[in-house]
């Protein structure tokens, strides 16, 4: 149950851990994509844009939404396109996996920071993988991963 104490840690979880995991996401889409040899940069947030440090943006509602574009990728494949738009929840997946291996073998204390990190991620690996459309021009990861190994299509924008 939801109580008063708890606004604290909602406040603590909704505001930096999520926006933390998305950054996480974002990066992985990125890494991906200058790997190939393209240009990509992530936005963080709606709204006018705070503070832009190399290929990240973040913008005055960080909390609120997070993107990757990226073009002109110089090793040009449908796998390339896939790797790339599979980076964020493969990044998401190896936090986890990171953080869960580190806490085992004694480096960290679980904390509710930790658990609430590899919470937020596991949900973006989940939501980022569901194939689906949320307008024209804007797909989950996994509908653009499937867009571009069935039919070629590349999407430059996508969560």
């Amino acid at each position: 149950m939801f109580e008063w104490n708890d606004v604290l840690t909602f406040f603590w979880a909704f505001f930096l851990v999520l926006p933390l995991a998305a950054i996480v996401h974002q990066m992985g889409h990125t890494f991906f994509a200058l790997l190939f040899g393209g240009k990509g940069c992530f936005t963080v947030g709606r709204g006018k844009t705070i503070v832009k440090l190399g290929v990240v943006k973040i913008k005055h509602l960080y909390f609120l939404d997070s993107f990757c574009e990226y073009e002109n990728l110089k090793y040009d494949s449908r796998y390339a396109h896939a790797l790339v738009y599979l980076g964020g929840p493969l990044f998401n997946l190896l936090s986890v996996l990171g953080i869960n291996s580190l806490i085992n073998a004694g480096f960290l204390e679980a904390n509710q920071f930790l658990y609430q990190f590899s919470y937020f991620s596991v949900y973006f690996v989940f939501f980022a993988l569901f194939p689906v459309k949320y307008s024209e021009h804007h797909s989950t990861d996994g509908r653009a991963i499937y867009d571009v190994l069935k039919y070629g299509k590349t999407c430059a924008t996508f969560d």
